[in-house]
């Protein structure tokens, strides 16, 4: 009989247990919640706590970090850390190589150039909407 979760000591010696998402092979917590529908390549990791929604891709070699919340449709490329308790919106893409901080929060529809840094704590907002204000209308009393 195949194990079910392996084993992985981290480098401060704790022990998390890991299981293999159905889709792409990839590392997923114990305690993470990730839905069926994502990708995440062999390489990379989902640490507990974190939640993934529906139609995630989750590149090679990248780590999405304790609480971090990644809602539908947002692309991850290779060797990405996305830092605990971040926010990533809808649709949001995330280049590869880039480095997202503890507690971020990208916007939906978002596009994260490969090789960033995304500070600590940092807003990054997505596209504006359709039908939110134009420039014309900004100081206009309503």
């Amino acid at each position: 009989m195949s194990k079910v979760f392996e084993e992985i000591e981290s480098r401060a010696g704790e022990i998390a247990k890991y299981r293999r998402h159905r889709n792409g092979r990839g590392f997923v917590a114990q305690t993470a919640t990730v839905d069926p529908t994502t990708w995440i390549e062999p390489t990379a990791y989902v640490e507990p706590g974190a939640t993934l929604a529906g139609r995630c891709w989750i590149g090679a070699g990248s780590w999405i970090d304790r609480g971090a919340i990644l809602s539908a449709g947002v692309f991850v490329g290779a060797n990405v850390h996305v830092g605990a308790d971040a926010i990533v919106g809808v649709g949001a893409e995330i280049g590869s190589h880039t480095r997202i901080g503890a507690k971020a929060k990208i916007g939906a529809g978002a596009r994260v150039a490969r090789d960033s840094t995304i500070p600590t704590g940092a807003v990054v907002a997505g596209p504006p909407r359709n039908g939110g204000p134009k420039k014309s209308d900004m100081g206009r009393a309503a």
